[in-house]
């Protein structure tokens, strides 16, 4: 358990991708594959992804390589996709229709309870046959009903609020897509997908590879 906490973050967040690949791997019926075939594939070196692994436990062989279906089993169980998790997504948008409409989270054991909006016209409305409702019976709802994670997708302004609400009445898990960076206490865990973020990061890496061109062209 020690050792699991003095993991970090960087680490923590190439799970998702080893996830992602194996998947492909077994979905491609391919057995087993050693650290240097899935950095060929992943992008990571052979050594990173050896490093990264070891951190949870000896998985692989020398010789041999990774036997994919228990790696990904392994690290499935790693990221807690042994259970599942009960969501509900207030804000019911373009963002949050979307996140609504896309059925792999369920295959990966999210299970859309209930989706919420400040918008009238908007209640009533199926996605996936699960109306909308008004924000307003949110509380009501969260304090009846187990929920594990909170999606919001509200304006920044009321991103707060909304988070107090879920956070106060039990749920300990908040995916942010609003744009702003929320307070919550410590026993409550925030995954912040802020897209305008993620798009300057982008054209930063543009603009960086540009400026390497043009130093090219100056030295040639």
């Amino acid at each position: 358990m020690d050792k699991k906490r003095s993991i970090s973050m960087a680490v923590i967040k190439r799970l998702p991708k080893y996830h992602r690949y194996l998947s492909e791997l077994l979905r491609n019926d391919v057995d087993r594959i050693s650290s240097k075939e899935l950095s060929e594939k992943i992008g990571f070196t052979a050594s990173q992804i050896r490093q990264d692994l070891n951190c949870f436990g000896d998985f692989g062989q020398q010789g041999y390589g990774y036997n994919v279906r228990e790696l990904y089993a392994q690290i499935s169980e790693i990221v807690g996709l042994s259970n599942e998790y009960k969501t509900v997504i207030v804000g019911a948008g373009n963002i949050g229709q979307a996140i609504a409409n896309y059925n792999r989270f369920e295959k990966l054991g999210f299970k859309l309870e209930a989706i919420f909006d400040a918008n009238p016209k908007l209640s009533g409305i199926k996605i996936r046959d699960i109306a909308i409702d008004d924000i307003d019976k949110l509380e009501q709802y969260i304090k009846s009903n187990t929920i594990n994670i909170g999606i919001i997708c509200v304006p920044a302004v009321n991103a707060q609020k909304v988070c107090d609400i879920l956070v106060n009445n039990g749920v300990k898990g908040i995916w942010n897509f609003a744009p702003v960076d929320l307070v919550v206490p410590e026993d409550t865990v925030v995954e912040n997908v802020h897209l305008s973020e993620s798009l300057l990061t982008l054209t930063y890496l543009i603009h960086e590879k540009e400026n390497e061109k043009e130093m090219e062209i100056e030295i040639e």
